[in-house]
């Protein structure tokens, strides 16, 4: 399956990335590169993540955890788009 990153999944990307280097630049490094290597996964496995059920369509739109962060993606026919990313104490209601 194609892959397909959002504008805002990628500034999502560079803006968690930046977090954390403010703290920590390797652990920033390692967390962005386990996020894209689990995203990747999905390729393989689309249906993984839990369906979205207020999603205008649950069937597509879906939450994949993977550790504290949450990416939300869509699944078409040959294609997914990663819409965004959050930590899971983000406020999702700014960024949806």
């Amino acid at each position: 399956m194609k892959l397909v990153y959002s504008e805002e999944s990628v500034a999502d990307l560079v803006r968690l990335r930046a977090f954390i280097a403010e703290k920590d630049p390797l652990a920033a490094a390692r967390v962005a590169a386990e996020l894209i290597a689990r995203i990747e996964n999905l390729r393989l496995f689309p249906t993984m993540g839990r369906a979205v059920e207020l999603a205008p369509d649950p069937k597509a739109i879906r939450d994949a955890i993977f550790g504290k962060y949450v990416i939300r993606y869509a699944t078409h026919t040959e294609t997914i788009v990663i819409l965004r990313i959050w930590h899971h104490y983000e406020d999702r209601t700014q960024n949806t």
